[in-house]
């Protein structure tokens, strides 16, 4: 009997799935070419993965390469370089996601507190306007600002007799970590703030009417409102965004970069470009690129099952 209604019960299963399958088919086949696309560009390039177990040389076809087993990895850890670079990638992609992240935050939630219309859109456009000028631009902004020949900052910390002379800001290792942080702070605020403002209108204006009667002012309504209305919002971005920490890119790096401050501004990606692709070491490059891929699930399952314990809520 209960093997029965067990029989019975999978049946039923199966005759739901089916019909939302035929009730929803137009979603699913709308969904079909993203899937075409993640297929061929994300999970079947990892093919290439078995790279960094052989010794590639480019115009042999994959059962005349050399198996090498684990070489490159043994290589990857044995060097010290490797170390240097990976303590400018952890150190650039904490303090981006500190600034980063937090700093988008505070402006969504001041963008929404002006009542200007006009005024509020106006900020909301002019902050968005930096994400669309290449690194390349802002590269030579930053440059051109922390200039010792007539740079604006320079000139104006003189002006205000705070130093002597002008400061090399840009042949001093030591800052070179914040320079990147706040060009990256200036470039992405208001674009990253986007998906803030987004939550915050899905608020209900009920609330802060009946904060408003309760006697609370903005900032009460900010902390006591808009904060635990957005919460979820901020916990899924702050849990994709420990993901995508090693994954720092070069582009910033690179471009405001110098000999002088080399040893700060390599980071993995640039790693890979200099001792990996230039050089023709395709599997040592491959071989890096598995470690910071495994790095990053391991961030993301991590940070996902820590929040998921202490807020209840996760992105898996």
């Amino acid at each position: 009997m209960q093997l029965q209604l067990k029989a019975e019960t999978i049946e039923r299963k199966k005759r739901n799935s089916w019909r939302k399958i035929v009730q929803q088919r137009y979603l699913l086949l709308m969904s079909l070419p993203f899937v075409v696309w993640l297929f061929i560009f994300h999970y079947l390039p990892l093919w290439g993965w078995t790279m960094a177990f052989q010794r590639y040389r480019p115009g042999r076809s994959f059962f005349e390469q050399d198996w090498v087993g684990f070489t490159n990895f043994v290589q990857l850890f044995s060097d010290e370089r490797f170390y240097l670079v990976l303590r400018n990638t952890v150190a650039m992609s904490f303090m981006a996601l500190i600034v980063g992240y937090t700093v988008p935050i505070i402006f969504a939630l001041l963008l929404n507190e002006i009542r200007l219309i006009t005024f509020k859109r106006t900020m909301q456009t002019i902050s968005y306007l930096p994400h669309f000028v290449s690194w390349v631009i802002v590269a030579g902004i930053v440059t051109k600002m922390l200039s010792t020949e007539g740079g604006p900052i320079n000139e104006l910390l003189m002006a205000l007799n705070i130093i002597d002379q002008p400061i090399q800001f840009m042949a001093k290792g030591e800052w070179f970590w914040w320079i990147v942080t706040l060009s990256d702070m200036w470039k992405e605020t208001g674009w990253n703030s986007i998906i803030f403002l987004a939550a915050i209108a899905g608020i209900d204006p009920e609330q802060y009417e009946a904060a408003t009667v309760d006697g609370a002012g903005r900032f009460r309504r900010m902390w006591h409102v808009t904060l635990p209305g957005i919460r979820p919002t901020i916990f899924i971005m702050l849990i994709l965004s420990i993901g995508w920490l090693m994954s720092i890119g070069f582009e910033k790096q690179f471009l405001l970069g110098n000999p002088m401050v080399q040893d700060y501004a390599e980071v993995i990606d640039l790693y890979v470009l200099n001792y990996g692709i230039n050089l023709g070491r395709y599997s040592y490059g491959t071989a890096i690129g598995i470690f910071n891929s495994l790095v990053s699930i391991t961030l993301l399952l991590s940070s996902n099952y820590i929040f998921k314990r202490l807020t209840k809520e996760s992105v898996i």
